[in-house]
């Protein structure tokens, strides 16, 4: 597998044209640099590339979010999510349960792709190897963080 500095996991398979779009889309966004293990450490785990960030980001008055999993995996990243799941999530902010995504993920910005570049991404997401990796869980306010995290302050 190849991996690129903005830890993007390798590119699929030939014949794959949407998918291939959808892993440069994923490197120039820099998803792997909030989505992979140890990349805030500065011990990025390429191997995992994709499987949840392991740094969150403290939101003043609403808590600390870890970057998910985005891998296909069923129980721990977006495997039971639709391409059109991944596509409004990345897009319009909202989850399929319909929360939306924490304010550190610039789904704003992403709005911006076109339909067809955002069913790339989506399509590259959903060709990667399910890697298991739980994040810690999103801590409220006043609950105790279950990692190690960014303070997020505005200027």
């Amino acid at each position: 597998m190849i991996a690129f500095a903005a830890g993007v996991a390798g590119l699929p398979a030939a014949g794959h044209a949407d998918a291939k779009r959808g892993a440069y889309l994923a490197a120039i966004m820099d998803c792997g640099g909030c989505h992979t293990p140890g990349i805030m450490l500065g011990k990025p785990d390429f191997e995992r590339a994709l499987s949840g960030g392991n740094v969150g980001f403290q939101i003043p008055g609403l808590g600390v979010f870890f970057p998910p999993n985005l891998t296909p995996d069923d129980e721990t990243g977006l495997g039971k999510w639709s391409k059109a799941d991944i596509v409004k999530a990345v897009t319009k902010g909202e989850r399929p349960d319909g929360r939306m995504l924490a304010p550190a993920m610039p789904w704003h910005s992403y709005s911006q792709l076109t339909a067809k570049d955002a069913d790339a991404l989506a399509s590259y997401l959903k060709s990667l190897k399910p890697i298991s990796n739980k994040v810690p869980a999103i801590s409220g306010p006043n609950e105790k963080p279950g990692g190690l995290y960014l303070v997020v302050t505005q200027p």
